[in-house]
């Protein structure tokens, strides 16, 4: 299997960029897999559900992950009438810089157990054009 060299460079640095800053201290770990037929982008943030993602190709064609998660408690003490509030936001943002050999019209999401899993299909190998023939002598 061919390594890719757009890995060490897009997920070493991937949280910690100048053009995309981390925006909370407890930002998601991500997995990336690759196969011979796709490469697969897993994302863990526990708790979250599909409608908190949003991930898009933009016009690049560079994926675009946003994860926004507000979650508000309230508790009332009934004895002391004591009202406590807890809230707790997630905000985060990344962008991935593709291969040029991912098909990006088959990007596909979707999200199991606080797991965002992208599938990034590769495009099929192209057969090169066969070039033997019989040259004729003039």
């Amino acid at each position: 299997m061919m390594r890719n060299s757009w890995l060490p460079s897009v997920f070493n640095d991937l949280f910690d960029t100048e053009f995309m800053p981390r925006t909370n201290a407890t930002a998601p770990a991500i997995n990336v897999i690759e196969s011979d037929t796709e490469y697969k982008v897993e994302l863990a943030a526990p708790g979250t559900k599909k409608e908190d993602f949003d991930v898009q190709v933009n016009d690049e064609g560079n994926l675009h992950i946003k994860l926004e998660s507000k979650t508000d408690h309230k508790d009332e003490d009934k004895k002391s009438h004591y009202l406590r509030r807890e809230f707790s936001y997630t905000k985060f943002e990344q962008t991935l810089i593709l291969p040029d050999d991912v098909e990006k019209e088959k990007i596909a999401a979707h999200v199991d157990n606080g797991v965002l899993t992208i599938d990034l299909p590769k495009l099929a190998p192209k057969e090169a054009p066969k070039v033997g023939r019989k040259v004729e002598i003039a």
